[in-house]
């Protein structure tokens, strides 16, 4: 990371901003609304919400939550200017450093199955792939 960045607590002024970093770096879906995706998460440990700045603009963030059992991250983003400089690092060790705190004893994340780049990025960091399938159902229609 660039030393003028900085990893801060997510602030309601960072929507936008934060928004346009997802929206660039192709994380968003025509049914999920990331304004409320936003929302929900300050409702619920909004400290687990995460922004990377540099010299006053968003370039990184990452979303977690903790459960009681199990610690999950999504939302991880690095603006195309700043990748390889370690933001992404930075944002998934904060984040494992307060999943920890919490006593959270794993952490886990969903990757779509065609984005290669951010799978080889987490298995970098020590990540696995669980012989699993994630099913959801979804209980409010956002669009």
């Amino acid at each position: 990371m660039s030393p003028s960045a900085t990893i801060r607590q997510f602030q309601p002024t960072d929507a936008d901003a934060t928004v346009a970093l997802w929206e660039a770096c192709g994380l968003t879906r025509p049914w999920n609304d990331p304004h409320a995706d936003i929302a929900r998460k300050l409702t619920a440990q909004p400290e687990l919400f995460l922004v990377a700045e540099d010299e006053g603009a968003i370039i990184g963030s990452v979303m977690a939550g903790y459960d009681g059992h199990r610690g999950w991250m999504y939302y991880l983003a690095t603006a195309s200017t700043h990748r390889g400089l370690g933001v992404g690092r930075s944002l998934v060790a904060a984040a494992e450093e307060l999943l920890e705190a919490m006593g959270c004893p794993k952490s886990q994340l969903m990757v779509r199955n065609d984005n290669h780049s951010a799978i080889d990025f987490y298995t970098q960091l020590g990540y696995e792939t669980n012989e699993v399938r994630v099913l959801g159902k979804r209980l409010i229609t956002d669009a």
